[in-house]
């Protein structure tokens, strides 16, 4: 059993699939030993230093998928580097995707390439090569989201994404800009999935990873079918997330944007729970529903909710409404108001 599962265990802070654990579990002389030990298993061995060895405090929330895991770590400053004596000892033939998060800047150097990562950028590192990591002090923790990738499961020419260790990934465009906001946020999603969507999510994570992989690399027509298949699905959810609000969002738009059929489209997502013209709507009734038992928003007409969504007439929408909850908007809101005021405490007399 490895050491974060089985302190977990101790401490009772796994959720689901998901393990949590912070040092605050450990005896505060063993810490930093802890934590490098922790590493040592869930990312590759590696030697650290840091400053704050004395007083060292970190946390860890990690999630085993079908190929791989993703873990989030914040964590006191610290340098780590890999040696080729550590690699011929012991390498998991692991690739590893970084995101550094808010406040945190890191160093990143390998094969030949050294890189300075900010807020919300990624890189791609090797447990196969040696390396050398600087998590850089700015007055606070460092926070990272790490996505392993076994080499064996990326679907790329062997060796090719070496061409890309410590290489800048872009996370403002294409399937960058799906899978940043995707790994920063997967460990809160899954924390009450069963296997079957864990599975699933996990799988979107890797098509994702390995689509942003091939586009640098040039490598995109080389991706699996159903790889590609994934990735197109997950840039056309996002598609439709980003614009429920316009009243004009359908198929034929959705497909022109993306540029494939209308026909294309709707193939796309016979393997979907529904329709893409039902993935919509459901979508729309499900906003509207959250603003209407929001408190801060009761000012608001229940047709400017509606608006809100995409919904032209109030009268098709508290007929959907009806037709997906068994009640209407009206009910709803008062529902949520009665609920909200029976919770509040009684004023003493």
């Amino acid at each position: 059993m490895s050491i974060l599962k089985a302190t977990a265990e101790r401490t009772g802070t796994a959720t689901g699939p998901v393990v949590m654990v912070d040092t605050e579990a450990v005896p505060p002389a063993e810490r930093f030993g802890w934590w490098n030990d922790m590493v040592g298993q869930e990312v590759m061995p590696v030697t650290t230093r840091s400053p704050y060895a004395p007083e060292f405090s970190g946390r860890v929330e990690s999630v085993r998928l079908p190929q791989g895991a993703v873990g989030t770590f914040t964590y006191s400053p610290m340098t780590a580097w890999r040696s080729p004596v550590q690699i011929r000892r012991l390498d998991p033939e692991r690739y590893f995707l970084v995101l550094v998060g808010a406040g945190s800047s890191i160093r990143l150097a390998q094969g030949r390439t050294l890189t300075c990562l900010d807020a919300g950028d990624m890189a791609l590192f090797s447990t196969s090569h040696p390396l050398a990591c600087e998590f850089l002090d700015r007055g606070g923790p460092c926070r990272t989201t790490q996505m392993q990738l076994p080499r064996t499961a990326l679907p790329l020419t062997e060796g090719r994404a070496d061409r890309l260790l410590a290489e800048p990934l872009s996370t403002r465009t294409g399937s960058g800009a799906l899978l940043a906001p995707y790994l920063a946020g997967l460990t809160r999603a899954v924390r009450d999935c069963g296997p079957a969507e864990l599975s699933r999510l996990g799988a979107v994570a890797a098509d994702l990873a390995a689509s942003l992989l091939a586009t640098h690399l040039g490598e995109t027509a080389a991706l699996p079918p159903e790889t590609r298949r994934a990735t197109l699905l997950a840039h056309v959810n996002a598609f439709i997330d980003h614009h429920l609000p316009d009243p004009e969002l359908r198929p034929a738009a959705i497909a022109a944007h993306h540029h494939i059929s209308v026909r294309t489209l709707h193939q796309l997502f016979r393997t979907e729970p529904e329709p893409v013209t039902a993935t919509i709507r459901g979508r729309r009734l499900h906003r509207s529903r959250a603003d209407l038992t929001d408190p801060a928003l009761d000012h608001l007409p229940i047709g400017q909710i509606a608006a809100r969504w995409g919904f032209r007439h109030p009268a098709d929408f508290s007929r959907a409404y009806r037709n997906a909850y068994g009640t209407t908007p009206s009910e709803t809101r008062a529902a949520a108001a009665a609920a909200r005021s029976a919770q509040q405490p009684c004023a003493p007399r």
